[in-house]
């Protein structure tokens, strides 16, 4: 199983909307995106809730997703809707780290 992990920080305003506003279209498009590509096995999204803590340490949005195997992920990344949701995530953040890894199952 490949697991892909993403981690944003957003900009305060963007595209009309607040950081928060921003964060929380983020996690329904890509919650959404499990919906419509068969390929992703699993879609979680978390939000960051600590507000007192404005590091540079700490990022605003994760996204944790599975899929069964290298082609599959590649086949997610290059599907239309997954392109869609970029298209607006590339409007609102400032950074993107992630990291991909193989899940003994």
């Amino acid at each position: 199983m490949i697991r892909h992990v993403v981690m944003w920080k957003l900009k305060d305003k963007a595209e009309g909307a607040s950081k928060q506003k921003n964060a929380e279209k983020m996690k329904l498009i890509l919650e959404g995106l499990k919906i419509n590509i068969d390929e992703i096995k699993n879609v979680e999204v978390g939000i960051n809730i600590n507000d007192e803590d404005d590091s540079d340490e700490a990022w605003d949005v994760v996204l944790i997703s599975d899929f069964e195997t290298e082609l599959d992920y590649t086949m997610y990344t290059r599907n239309t809707h997954h392109k869609k949701a970029i298209k607006f995530i590339n409007a609102v953040i400032e950074e993107r780290r992630f990291v991909d890894y193989k899940v003994d199952v």
